[in-house]
């Protein structure tokens, strides 16, 4: 798997990825079917999804694969993990109209949201399993009022409930 990622990148035209690129299996992943990690370019992928057939590693491989494209083409700069980059290195992988989140057989797991937050400015409300741990915004005005930087107007608001 790792091989192939790295032949990819190659052909790509992204060789820091083609060179640091590994894909590895985590056996304690329960719930996901795979994860990316920029920027230490890693894939760590669900055992489980073996049981599941070869057509799914590689769909999960190509997803997370995807997710090391985007990221690597975009810099530093922050990007939508499931945005337009994302679902263009989807497409390039073979794989387009690629959905963000699997059908998979896997045991869910839901935690109980206690920590709920309010954006001043549009009104979303956030859960959270645990509270923030410093003065956190919201994103989605950050990036259209103030260029994806923080705020302290779009700051996020404990709800007392």
């Amino acid at each position: 798997l790792t091989a192939w990622c790295q032949e990819t990148a190659v052909s790509l035209g992204i060789p820091e990825l083609a060179r640091k690129v590994r894909v590895s299996w985590n056996p304690r992943m329960r719930t996901t079917a795979g994860r990316a990690w920029w920027p230490h370019r890693s894939i760590e992928m669900n055992p489980k999804i073996r049981d599941i057939g070869e057509a799914e590693i590689w769909r999960t491989l190509k997803h997370e694969f995807a997710h090391l494209v985007a990221y690597e083409r975009c810099g530093r700069r922050r990007i939508d993990p499931h945005g337009p980059e994302w679902r263009a290195a989807c497409a390039e992988l073979g794989i387009p109209g690629e959905a963000a989140c699997h059908s998979l057989p896997l045991k869910s797991r839901r935690m109980k949201r206690n920590h709920f937050y309010s954006c001043p400015s549009c009104l979303a409300v956030i859960g959270r399993v645990r509270p923030f741990g410093k003065a956190v915004a919201c994103y989605p005005c950050c990036r259209k009022y103030n260029g994806g930087n923080y705020h302290n107007r779009f700051r996020l608001v404990k709800n007392l409930d």
